[in-house]
């Protein structure tokens, strides 16, 4: 089948590595310094690497390839972590890990009440166990410089995903957004905007996730004046 993938040009690579730890599919591994597409299978086409390429030699491109295989998606992240273990193990440390929950200091007066990481919408993986079942909010960026109780008026109690709807990949977010909504099964999602007109796509793009994903929830939007006002919309 014809469909979008990611290409690699070998000359601009320089093998940082950065790309395979963008990639929640695992599909990228580092081979005789290059980055190289384990297979065709294993890359979803939506270009979360391309944002971490600090010398822009990933693309998007569309070619035949094999179909994307979840499963097989899902075998190979199982193979990478009992390996990731193994070696950890075998060397007494952790490296870290790419994705956290529960992390936030939760406080009625002040401090964040988040709990996971990472928040941006580019980074987030749609099989992230936080996820399934949760009260999602889905803010534009500024929202949370604008708006000073933002913390405890809007994130409280719920997973946090930001984006810009004006400079960031619209078509990118819809897609992923849906893959989170038809696996996570949010039980709310909310919309956090700017009043400016360019910041409400955000809702359209969350609306269009919803009905892809065949999802029975509502679409709820809070807008933030540039003055920081918290405003429900009707």
């Amino acid at each position: 089948m014809k469909r979008k993938i990611i290409e690699i040009d070998e000359d601009k690579c320089n093998g940082c590595g950065l790309c395979t730890d963008a990639c929640h599919e695992r599909a990228l591994e580092v081979v005789d310094g290059k980055a190289r597409l384990g297979s065709d299978v294993y890359c979803d086409g939506l270009g979360d690497c391309l944002p971490a390429c600090p010398t822009g030699a990933i693309r998007i491109v569309e070619r035949e390839a094999e179909p994307f295989d979840e499963e097989a998606v899902q075998q190979r992240i199982a193979t990478s972590k009992k390996r990731q273990n193994e070696l950890c193990a075998a060397a007494g440390i952790c490296p870290g890990v790419q994705f956290t929950a529960d992390s936030g200091v939760d406080s009625e007066n002040d401090g964040s009440v988040n709990r996971h990481w990472p928040v941006k919408l580019a980074l987030i993986n749609p099989a992230a166990e936080f996820l399934r079942g949760a009260e999602i909010l889905i803010a534009a960026d500024c929202t949370a410089y604008a708006q000073p109780a933002f913390h405890r008026d809007l994130m409280r109690d719920r997973v946090t995903l930001i984006g810009c709807p004006k400079l960031g990949d619209a078509q990118m977010y819809r897609q992923k957004l849906g893959r989170i909504f038809a696996r996570a099964q949010p039980s709310r999602v909310v919309v956090a905007r700017m009043e400016v007109p360019c910041c409400s796509q955000m809702v359209q793009i969350v609306k269009l996730a919803l009905s892809e994903a065949d999802l029975p929830v509502q679409c709820e939007e809070m807008v933030v004046t540039v003055n920081g006002e918290l405003l429900r919309a009707v």
